[in-house]
């Protein structure tokens, strides 16, 4: 039986990003041009990590059984396991993008004016108490993820902001993309754009 037809989509942009970010834009265009049916929603995230999830919970709350899915990047990736770790049992699936493992540890050093990468007067306070909101709301423990085999991550071995292997060794129970070489962007996203959507919409397993 094929699965049912992706109907919604979301996606969360990283940490000092936007939805003007390289991949949110790649992946925007390719539903306006590929998918314009598809319900497409990628918001910009407030800086506190609580009234985000707030945020993206009551966004998707109507959204379709079986028919969602999110796409995540870095602080978005996350965000996106902290999502899938309630939403997996309503079937939806998950591409984390070279994900954020421990965050609260490693946006510790980043407390305090911050501005954003696509718009230098864009800029916000990350306040101490959004590390103790990051560490309260990680999902399980990042090794098991309750529903593995709905969650594809994508990681680039090259990435020069996060540990590859620590990525890796959080999502060993999942399927996965361990890219040689590359970059925390991942900048040669359209190479792999393709498998990705054969995850999200037929669960479709990479072979590399």
């Amino acid at each position: 039986m094929n699965p049912p037809a992706l109907t919604h989509l979301l996606y969360l942009h990283g940490f000092r990003s936007s939805p003007q970010s390289m991949k949110a834009r790649k992946v925007a265009e390719w539903v306006a041009r590929e998918r314009p049916d598809l319900h497409f929603w990628c918001p910009q995230l407030p800086p506190s990590p609580l009234e985000a999830i707030a945020l993206l919970r009551a966004g998707v709350a109507d959204w379709p059984v079986g028919q969602s899915a999110v796409i995540g990047s870095s602080l978005g990736g996350f965000y996106a396991a902290v999502l899938l770790d309630t939403l997996g049992s309503l079937g939806w699936r998950a591409v984390l993008i070279n994900p954020a493992v421990q965050p609260a540890r490693d946006l510790a050093r980043y407390i305090g004016e911050q501005r954003s990468w696509h718009d230098p007067l864009d800029r916000f306070f990350f306040r101490a108490e959004f590390i103790d909101e990051l560490r309260a709301m990680a999902p399980g423990t990042p090794q098991t993820p309750r529903t593995p085999k709905q969650l594809l991550a994508v990681i680039a071995q090259g990435d020069e902001v996060l540990d590859a292997h620590e990525m890796r060794a959080a999502y060993a129970a999942c399927p996965m993309l361990w890219l040689p070489g590359g970059d925390h962007a991942l900048s040669d996203f359209d190479e792999h754009w393709p498998a990705m959507m054969r995850f999200l919409t037929h669960g479709e397993e990479p072979c590399a």
